[in-house]
């Protein structure tokens, strides 16, 4: 069988999600690594027996890679697709498509035009509770959603901003609490509503941060086209991690998503609850945090079906630029502090 030849970009902390999910593949084997710190990829490059490169457009050159996994800081992620599709290679890439919307765009289209696959990373969809939710709404045991609301409410300390080069800038991070940890949230409330954004109304500041740029808190409103309305509030100065949180209130009932569990109360008193199964493990190599669970190889798996059988993504570029759309939104309403309206 042939094995598709996968590149990685970007030896840091998600670096081993992406790895491992391409070595217990049978149709995909890692031929390169790559990153600016030596040190670093000459280690991962050891550990899968792969060629280490300190420059992608060598690595590009050299390897004939029909695939790269992007796992890089977020400002890096929109020119180092581009330049790939320009070289035909198919694309993964974590979230955030990219720091600037036009940015994500071009990465759309130069996809499009060389006919390259783009998916970009957003596991949580793949979460059970979020399927459970997304079921029902689609299946219409839920009715349609009356409004909704998430919270998510994290820690992240001077000390971790210190700790990196580039989080905590507008430059190559691109913004704080929104781009980094809520994005995800904000992703599934708008895969769950499905509707074009009508308006954005957004506040964002820093409050509790001593060193970054970027703003740790942010709240707002995301409203619909379908007349949905969504509330949000997120901040990353708590003292830890708490579960993030989504409210739906439905015509024919309530969802309610706390962590990775779902608890779905119907008006006709039914009740369903999808929660983590502690037996689905998957071992990611170490350096992998615990609590990233199974979804990020399952949505790897889906990206390199969808390359197998020549079909589209689950989460395909044009999929993520709408989440793009919307956080780009929220940093042009919270920077100029007025609403940020979409054309009908």
């Amino acid at each position: 069988m042939t094995q598709l030849r996968v590149g990685i970009i970007g030896c840091g902390n998600i670096f081993p999600m992406h790895a491992q999910s391409v070595k217990d593949r049978e149709d995909a084997k890692i031929v390169a690594v790559c990153d600016l710190k030596e040190d670093r990829v000459n280690a991962k490059a050891a550990q899968h027996e792969c060629a280490a490169y300190t420059d992608y457009n060598e690595m590009f050159k050299k390897e004939n890679l029909d695939v790269i996994h992007i796992c890089l800081p977020h400002h890096l992620h929109a020119p180092v697709a581009i330049e790939a599709a320009k070289q035909k290679i198919d694309i993964l890439t974590e979230k955030p498509m990219s720091i600037k919307y036009e940015d994500a765009v071009e990465m759309v289209e130069t996809a499009k035009a060389n006919n390259v696959m783009l998916g970009v990373i957003f596991q949580n969809r793949y979460n059970p509770g979020s399927i459970l939710i997304k079921e029902m709404l689609e299946s219409g045991e839920l009715g349609a959603i009356k409004s909704g609301k998430l919270s998510v409410t994290w820690d992240r300390s001077d000390a971790y901003y210190q700790n990196s080069d580039w989080k905590g800038t507008w430059e190559m991070e691109g913004g704080g609490v929104i781009i980094d940890q809520a994005i995800h949230t904000m992703d599934l409330m708008r895969w769950f509503v499905d509707s074009e954004i009508n308006y954005v109304d957004a506040t964002i500041s820093n409050r509790a941060h001593e060193t970054i740029e970027v703003e740790d808190a942010a709240e707002g409103v995301v409203a619909y086209k379908n007349g949905v309305v969504t509330a949000f509030h997120a901040i990353n100065y708590y003292t830890y991690d708490a579960p993030v949180e989504i409210e739906l209130h439905c015509e024919k009932g309530i969802a309610k998503m706390v962590a990775d569990r779902a608890d779905v109360k119907l008006n006709d008193g039914r009740a369903f609850v999808a929660d983590n199964n502690p037996l689905e493990t998957f071992h990611y190599d170490s350096g992998a945090k615990g609590y990233w669970g199974v979804s990020h190889v399952k949505q790897i798996n889906n990206f390199y079906d969808a390359l197998r059988d020549n079909t589209k993504p689950d989460i395909s570029g044009e999929d993520a630029l709408k989440t793009q759309k919307m956080i780009a939104a929220v940093y042009e309403s919270g920077k100029k502090k007025e609403r940020v309206n979409f054309k009908k």
